[in-house]
């Protein structure tokens, strides 16, 4: 089994070094944002962010400010990566055995619902409060993975692969939120544009075409199509991750066990982009809350606190409920080398939603939502480092230095 797991972690292992760095430098740009939002450059940090920036070709146009670009046009970059790693891992990577991928969908599934009804019970009596719901949801994929990183040998495989299929299915999910409830006032010519131009990619798809340059200029369109169409203009990334073929030699799962599938070769590109470009940029552009006038009695707002408690107390809470009924009712193992506070340890760390969560609050709040503006992020920032802290402090504790490599035998699962 230990041979299993290292083939099937074996594409990841650029992934996590990469997301080590990658965090450091997203925490840099959110603190930079901070200072800066607090500092007498702030109204030129505001005149950044809203910079006009116009793209055209003849009568044809977007024009948005440049923190509408970073939001839907970078972003839309970050969800085509993670719908590659998606598809790759759910067609042929260690989510392509069911039995597998079981405990971290329902874990994830968890890890969602109750800081959703942690939120809910805070601000049941504010309709507009109640739009941002599904802020605590979110789970940064990047950051919760690089501290995971920085635990170095000490972490075992089965806790590695764990952590990245929770937060794929998390990401997934908030996909699937992000296109149901946070779209705004539809344009049917645009989505009828839309559905010509995905006709178009799943045709090149069927037809075998293999080289990128169709596939991209087809997303291009469809971005621009999913902009005007009024759903959120980031699904376009993960449309055409969908419909971008699989390396030719992917290897299938068989007799159950796993050859290690070869990672995209527009994946392998974007990463370091995405690490160190797309993240850190959107951090610096939603990270920046004035602190101006606002006083620790803030943090008990119901939305602040709602977010907080969500993210770091109903992420635990909801993952950990959800893999022991999994895992008691028979429906999912708990799998070779993991073991429950290994399970918890990774709890914690999805407490970091960040990203994730700072885009989330900018859909759920950028119409009449003005009031908590700030208020969420400041939420979000302090669940983030506690949970961020709280499980790299748990598991550098309980992972015993250099045996990661070596994790193979189950522990008993009431350890």
């Amino acid at each position: 089994m230990k041979g299993v797991l290292d083939r099937a972690i074996k594409p990841l292992q650029e992934f996590l070094r990469l997301e080590a760095a990658g965090g450091l430098l997203l925490v840099g740009a959110a603190f930079l944002a901070l200072l800066v939002a607090n500092s007498p450059l702030a109204p030129r940090y505001a005149a950044l962010l809203d910079l006009p920036v116009v793209v055209t070709a003849g009568g044809f146009g977007v024009a948005k400010p440049l923190l509408l670009w970073i939001n839907d046009g970078l972003m839309a970059v970050f969800f085509l990566l993670v719908g590659l790693e998606l598809k790759r891992e759910v067609c042929v990577g260690h989510l392509s055995a069911p039995r597998r991928a079981v405990l971290p969908a329902v874990a994830a599934a968890g890890g969602m619902l109750f800081p959703a009804a942690v939120y809910f019970a805070f601000n049941r009596g504010d309709a507009a409060a109640l739009r941002g719901w599904a802020i605590p949801a979110a789970t940064d994929i990047a950051f919760s993975l690089g501290v995971l990183a920085l635990l170095g040998s000490r972490v075992p495989a089965a806790l590695k692969v764990f952590l990245l299929s929770v937060a794929i299915f998390d990401d997934l999910g908030a996909i699937v939120v992000i296109a149901v409830f946070y779209s705004a006032e539809l344009s049917a010519p645009a989505l009828w544009s839309a559905a010509a131009l995905l006709c178009v990619l799943v045709a090149l798809n069927v037809c075998g075409v293999r080289r990128l340059a169709p596939y991209i200029l087809a997303g291009n369109l469809l971005w621009v199509a999913v902009v005007k169409s009024g759903v959120h203009a980031t699904l376009a990334g993960v449309v055409l991750a969908a419909a971008i073929p699989l390396p030719q030699g992917a290897a299938r799962a068989r007799n159950g066990e796993e050859e290690s599938a070869p990672v995209h070769p527009l994946e392998a590109a974007l990463h370091p982009w995405v690490a160190f470009g797309v993240l850190p940029a959107f951090a610096f552009a939603n990270a920046g809350i004035s602190l101006a006038g606002l006083a620790p009695a803030d943090l008990l707002h119901p939305v602040p606190l709602g977010v907080m408690l969500g993210l770091f107390a109903g992420k635990q809470a909801g993952i950990m409920s959800a893999c022991w009924l999994a895992v008691k009712s028979g429906l999912a193992d708990l799998g070779e080398g993991l073991r429950w506070r290994d399970v918890y340890g990774a709890s914690l760390l999805c407490g970091i939603g960040f990203t994730m969560s700072f885009f989330i609050a900018s859909l759920a709040f950028e119409q009449g939502g003005g009031a908590y503006f700030g208020l969420e992020r400041l939420g979000i920032l302090c669940a983030s480092l506690c949970s961020g802290a709280a499980g790299y402090a748990l598991l550098r504790a309980v992972l015993k230095k250099g045996t990661g490599a070596a994790a193979g035998a189950r522990p008993d699962a009431a350890e």
